[in-house]
């Protein structure tokens, strides 16, 4: 979800993370009335009008065609009326364009099987009228950028639904009977996705008025002639559709084996291009999905269950997935390809025993070390979740995920990548779910697979529900570039999907937290001592704070605020439409700001209450506020009332919103983190005169307190950092009292302009010594 630092999660938002992720929300959309943006300029705009609609599941049935480059077929809503609806206005062109075909030159497969059929528009439902924006009817809006839409239909739900449920609605049984239907209680969620199959392929209804839809440059846009209100709208909406080969959502390309392969790549745009959704992260749904494919391809997903193939014509499979945990469109993730999993030596696609996604029973390798049996034990005696999320069958209430160190996994790659795969990433893989665990508690998600991703893939990784892609680069050298890699996208289960940012500006509630404990688990992966694993942190502070310098010089100010709204996150216009700022930044996706400037923010939190606790407050922030969207004051807030000793030292809410979220600056640096920081520089054997220059700038240090200027001192003579010298001599004269310290470290260097400087200092300030003081310090010299 930048990078050397950077990975994307996608999600609460989309990490390209991010969740993702990435994206600005600006207040000056109000009702849809927007005009069409340039993509090549900053903002993108949210136009599902939310707050009168909401999609409550999506049932897609699509098919992969390789030859043209596009994905196709079909996509049910089950849809929700809000209450937040007034009269809309809405601008843009009519489309009245049907599916082409649009053959490609490409040469990924020699032909295309006969199972690649064209869905009939049979006549589509777009007249050649001029769309009206001055209709009193009511028009459901739908974010959508690269697709052919051919026809929508309002399904008929009661030819399913009624033989279930007798007791519709009489004014709108369609409406009263899908209410019913998404409104199930979670335990009989397996009736439920069985009831939204079967609903989404009910015939359309008879002697209907028509649908009539619309499609500007960013949205779907769709009424019903005489329909005024969302209450009266249809609930189960079919769109027949495919993606663009263009289409900004997927990247079709080939894999390092020169295969053909398709997958979210974790753009700006998020999903949109994929399939007609709702945007917003407060748009909260579920799914499920039937992807077909060739035969000799790998169908992976996002999906909490593990799918195992079908054969649904000659030379095709289908591939089943779902999820039963509410989550925003933009976690939506597909990888097809030629994919390998590591140790099965075979060229077919993995066909395994299904999963089944609430049988918590297994906990991956047998060999879990004590540590996973003691934080085992922990987390069973962790008081008992109350879950506060909406209805949906929740692993925190499931009593066997309690101590299920290691989730089940698998690992897939290119051929060409297989073996690296199989030595590097599968025996980290199942140590930094372990640590996952013992540092933040149960996973909120039942499995996970990891994918090496082509070589054109822009991150270093990124994390979706269930799925994780690598970049191949994290597989060559030492194990720490893949280890540290894997501990911050797992750490994304917990921080950026499980819990999401509600405004798309707040990224580093996932890459800050992410980054923070990215150190945590992989210190533990290592097991490294206290000490060496605070060396190891500190340095990686370092290099951190260098970059977010760096990136702070050479960027605009605006694009550098972790809270760009300020008192305005978190807010939409009245429709629930919103405007992303800088999403289309071209620069945007390779800031590191959030996740550098929130990690620092956290470890600022952290030396505060200290790490062991403030590590025990995240698990107990988990089990209040997993499956929700949060925005940065539900994390502070609670973290104040639970250390209320920290609001004694000054720290505030709005301090930190002043000095942490809302300001473009450098982070303040507390002066024991700094003499911490010089410490263990101190240790290390070399340092450049560049890197010496650049901590001297970065952290002001000749404006410090006596403590951290001795240690600066410190550095300078054991390096002869003669640039510096200005320094030690300012501090000898004027800070006597600490001073006389350092007159040994200066002749023991045996370096003639260092025992100049000593000598010279102390003829200044021998009158205004104390005499025995004197009398060391002349001894030393002599």
């Amino acid at each position: 979800m930048t990078h050397i630092e950077r990975d994307n999660v996608v999600g609460f938002p989309r990490v390209l993370g991010s969740v993702t992720g990435r994206n600005r929300i600006r207040l000056d959309m109000e009702s849809t009335h927007q005009p069409d943006l340039d993509p090549n300029k900053d903002d993108l705009p949210l136009r599902a009008n939310t707050s009168h609609m909401l999609v409550r599941h999506y049932v897609l049935d699509l098919t992969v065609h390789f030859q043209r480059k596009v994905i196709g077929g079909s996509i049910v809503l089950f849809l929700e009326p809000g209450e937040g609806f007034c009269k809309q206005v809405e601008t843009g062109s009519v489309s009245n364009t049907p599916v082409q075909d649009i053959s490609s030159k490409d040469d990924c497969t020699t032909s295309e099987p006969n199972y690649i059929k064209h869905h009939s528009s049979k006549g589509s439902n777009v007249s050649n009228f001029l769309w009206d924006d001055e209709s009193e009817d009511f028009t459901l809006v739908l974010d959508c950028c690269d697709l052919v839409v051919s026809r929508v239909e309002e399904l008929d739900v009661t030819t399913v639904l009624n033989k279930n449920q007798s007791d519709a609605n009489a004014d709108h049984p369609s409406c009263s009977l899908v209410q019913k239907l998404v409104s199930m209680p979670s335990v009989y969620w397996k009736q439920q996705h069985d009831l939204y199959l079967q609903t989404s392929g009910c015939p359309t209804v008879l002697h209907a008025k028509p649908l009539r839809f619309h499609m500007d440059q960013w949205s779907l846009q769709i009424r019903k002639e005489g329909v005024s209100s969302p209450h009266a709208f249809p609930c189960a909406l079919k769109i027949w559709y495919e993606t663009k080969p263009t289409g900004g959502s997927v990247r079709w390309t080939k894999d390092q084996d020169g295969r053909c392969c398709v997958y979210t790549m974790g753009s700006p745009i998020n999903n949109r291009a994929l399939f007609p959704c709702q945007e917003p992260p407060v748009a909260m749904s579920t799914w499920q999905a039937r992807v077909r494919a060739p035969c000799d391809y790998t169908v992976l997903m996002s999906g909490e269950n593990q799918a195992f193939p079908e054969t649904a014509e000659t030379g095709v499979l289908q591939w089943d997935y779902y999820v039963t945990m509410p989550m925003p469109a933009s976690t939506f993730t597909i990888a097809v390809g030629r994919w390998m999993e590591a140790g099965v030596k075979t060229e077919e696609p993995c066909v395994q025993a299904p999963f089944v996604s609430l049988d918590y029973s297994q906990s991956g390798p047998a060999h879990v070390c004590q540590e996973n049996l003691r934080c085992s034990i922990e987390q069973e005696n962790d008081e008992q979740c109350v879950c506060s999320h909406m209805d949906y069958p929740c692993r925190f209430m499931v009593n066997t995920a309690r101590t299920q160190a290691v989730i089940p996994y698998r690992v897939f790659a290119p051929l060409h990548h297989l073996q690296r795969a199989e030595k590097m990433v599968v025996p980290l893989l199942p140590l930094c779910l372990s640590a996952a665990y013992c540092a933040l508690g149960l996973h909120p998600f039942s499995r996970i697979d990891v994918l090496i991703v082509p070589a054109g893939f822009s991150s270093l990784g990124m994390a979706s529900p269930h799925i994780v892609f690598l970049s191949q680069s994290v597989l060559m050298g030492e194990r720490n570039l893949c280890g540290a890699r894997l501990c911050h996208e797992i750490a994304h289960s917990w921080f950026g999907l499980a819990i999401g940012a509600r405004d798309w500006t707040e990224e580093w509630i996932s890459e800050g937290f992410a980054t923070y404990l990215e150190d945590v688990l992989w210190a533990r992966v290592q097991q490294l001592g206290c000490r060496e694993a605070e060396e190891q942190k500190q340095l990686k502070a370092l290099l951190r704070w260098r970059r977010l310098s760096d990136e702070l010089q050479n960027s605009d100010e605006e694009l550098q605020v972790l809270r760009p709204n300020k008192e305005n996150t978190g807010k939409v216009s009245e429709s629930g439409a919103s405007m992303v700022k800088h999403a289309l930044n071209p620069g945007k996706p390779f800031m590191q700001v959030h996740y550098l400037k929130g990690y620092f923010l956290l470890k600022f939190l952290a030396d505060q209450v200290g790490e062991e606790k403030f590590l025990l407050f995240f698990k107990a922030f988990v089990r209040k506020y997993h499956g929700k969207l949060i925005l940065s004051q539900d994390f502070l807030h609670m973290l104040l009332d639970a250390f209320p000793a920290v609001i004694s030292r000054g720290i505030t809410l709005e301090t930190i919103f002043s000095e942490w979220l809302d300001t473009p600056e450098m982070p303040k640096v507390s002066p024991d983190q700094l003499v911490l920081l010089l410490e263990f520089l101190l240790e290390e054997p070399k340092l450049s005169p560049s890197s010496l220059r650049l901590l001297h700038t970065t952290y002001g240090l000749q404006a410090q307190d006596a403590e951290v200027k001795h240690r600066w001192c410190e550095l300078v003579v054991k390096h002869k950092y003669a640039a510096a010298y200005r320094d030690v001599e300012q501090f000898l004269i004027h800070d006597q009292a600490m001073g006389v310290y350092l007159y040994g470290e200066l002749m023991v260097q045996e370096d003639a302009r260092q025992q100049a400087l000593a000598r010279r200092c102390l003829s200044i300030i021998k009158d205004d010594m104390d005499q025995s003081a004197c009398r060391v310090v002349e001894e030393m010299i002599l």
